[in-house]
Formats: C-alpha cells, sequence, structure tokens
C-alpha cells in the first residue's frame, strides 16, 4: 500500500495510458442498479468510439437499492481491476453503495496495472480511495452517449483519448457563480460529490493540504450540505487546501425549518467563506445541464480573473 502525506506530494500522481481504438473497457455497477436501456446506450457509444466493452457480470443486478449484494459489485469492480487487457473502467451511474465497498477495492492490482476509473456521483468516493491509497488519477464525469449535449460527450472523448490540458470556463447562468470570489490557486484538483467528500472524511478523503477542492451535489437540503461542510471545517480538512472549485449543485432547496430565507448559494457562501481562499463557482461539472468530465487527481488552476478552471489530464 502506498502510504501518502501532504498533497504537494502529489505532483507524479499515476496517469493510466489514455485510450485508443481497440482497447477493452469494462463497464461496472458499483452503486445502484442502472436502468437496462441506459447500459445499452452507453455500450453502443463505447462501442461507436472503437473501444471493446465488457458489461459486469451484476452490472443489473438488484438487491434492494444496490446493483446486487457488496460482494457482487466488489467481484465486478475487483474483477475489472485485475484484467491487464483492460485499459478502463467504466461505472454506469451513481445511486448509493460505492461507499460500503470502497475500502475493499484490491489496491494492489490498481497499482500493479493503473485504469483510468470513469464516474461521478456516488463514484465519487472510489476516486478518492484511489487517490489516498494509490494516487492515481480518474475522470470525474461520464460515458456520455447521444442523449446529451455534444459538449458533454466531447469533453469525455477528448479527455480519455488525448493527454490535452482540460479548461472549464465558468458560465455565468450556473446558480453557483455568484460564489467566485477574487484570487487564483493551484494544485490538484480532488473531491467531486460534497456527499461523497464528507462520507469519506477519515478513511476514504486524502489529505487535502495544498488542494483546489472540487464540490458539487444533487438533491440536498440545505441543513445536509450545511452538516456536512461544518464537519469538514471543523475536524480540520479544509485547513489547508489552496482553492475551491464549486459546480453544479441541483434541487438543493431550503429545509423546511429555514423559512425561505436562504438558498444553497447562502449555504455554500456562508461556510465556504469560513475557509478563507479563492473560491470559483459556476462551472459546469455535476449534475445539472450539459456538464463537462474532469480529470480528478491531476494539476489545476482556478483563476477568478480568466474565469476558468484548467485541468492536466488524467491520462498519459
Amino acid at each position: 500500500m502506498v502510504t501518502l502525506g501532504a498533497m504537494q506530494a502529489r505532483v507524479n500522481v499515476i496517469k493510466p495510458e489514455r485510450l485508443q481504438v481497440g482497447d477493452k473497457v469494462h463497464l461496472v455497477s458499483p452503486a445502484s442498479t442502472p436502468r437496462a436501456g441506459a447500459v445499452e446506450a452507453t455500450v453502443a457509444y463505447l462501442e461507436d468510439l472503437g473501444l471493446r466493452v465488457v458489461v459486469g457480470e451484476h452490472a443489473l443486478d438488484v438487491h434492494g437499492y444496490f446493483a446486487g449484494t457488496d460482494a457482487d459489485r466488489l467481484a465486478d469492480l475487483n474483477g475489472a481491476l485485475r484484467d491487464p487487457e483492460a485499459k478502463a473502467i467504466v461505472a454506469t451511474g451513481g445511486g448509493k453503495g460505492a461507499y460500503r465497498i470502497a475500502d475493499k477495492i484490491d489496491f494492489a492490482a490498481a497499482l500493479a496495472s493503473p485504469k483510468l476509473l470513469v464516474g461521478f456521483s456516488e463514484i465519487s468516493l472510489l476516486h478518492l480511495a484511489l487517490l489516498r491509497r494509490c494516487n492515481i488519477a480518474g475522470l470525474h464525469g461520464a460515458a456520455w452517449s447521444d442523449d446529451v449535449s455534444e459538449a458533454s460527450a466531447e469533453s469525455f472523448r477528448r479527455a480519455v483519448f488525448t493527454t490535452e490540458e482540460v479548461r472549464v470556463e465558468v458560465r455565468s447562468s450556473e446558480l453557483t457563480a455568484a460564489l467566485t470570489t477574487e484570487g487564483s490557486a493551484t494544485g490538484p484538483l480532488v473531491g467531486g460529490n460534497q456527499d461523497m467528500v464528507a462520507t469519506g472524511e477519515g478513511w476514504a478523503l486524502p489529505d487535502l493540504s495544498g488542494a483546489i477542492l472540487l464540490l458539487e451535489d444533487v438533491g440536498k437540503g440545505l441543513g445536509h450540505i450545511d452538516r456536512q461542510l461544518s464537519r469538514l471545517i471543523k475536524v480540520g480538512a479544509l485547513a489547508k487546501v489552496a482553492g475551491i472549485a464549486v459546480g453544479q449543485y441541483v434541487g438543493c432547496g431550503p429545509a423546511e425549518s429555514s423559512g425561505d430565507n436562504w438558498d444553497v448559494v447562502d449555504v455554500l457562501r456562508d461556510r465556504l467563506g469560513h475557509v478563507g481562499v479563492p473560491v470559483l463557482g459556476g462551472l459546469p461539472v455535476g449534475h445539472g445541464d450539459h456538464p463537462l468530465a474532469v480529470p480528478i487527481g491531476a494539476r489545476a488552476t482556478i483563476s477568478t480573473t480568466d474565469q476558468s478552471l484548467t485541468v492536466e489530464p488524467a491520462v498519459s
């Protein structure tokens, strides 16, 4: 197992090989059961890109709100990590359940043959665990097919097939654009779904010293968001972050007890303001309209002057 110190030491993050036509990828469901039609569309999309797709044995299983038992979901994930021919692992979606298996990933196999893990939402926890234990970069995003915007699909294609820098510009129409402060910061981009960042604190969340913390979420009450950020602040997890990049917070309405005096931007401004670092909001990353794929673990810069997030590639 790799034992890592402060995030400044992550300059030499392990970057899996970029994908090429003919490469083999595994499609797995580490969390909730996806729609069968969505899996078929994803397979078709990946095959159209010239990739060979293997669908996990338990990808469509149903066990409560999980895609099969913990053991079965883990078997598909670890089987993909152990496959010497595979170049990437694509999650079918998020939901619930990755937090139950993230500590049981075959980290030795991940280090022996680093593969690009693609996913977001619940899958953020797997990205965090792989960074904490193996220092392997991943991709916050989905294998988007033709039912979403061309920009989203193109961001995925470029991120997995090329070693080009990823640049994400602020959209003034995004709710969180109002959070932007002044300044710039550089460091590894770490995080993703806020719920998973908070869930992983203490066991899956890497040391965030010197990092650019990425946050986004969906369908959470204001009290839930407040409690999670307050906990991260109080335990010191955010004490040494270099900056904060805020993506899409979708369907995060006021709690009944709030009297509608605050919205999600008010809560985020109040909590993130206590961290005292540059904040760049309005990034089209997450669960909202036309989201873009971004590398996780790679060196990034946020600039409130340029209104952009730039990230080195997650692949080599």
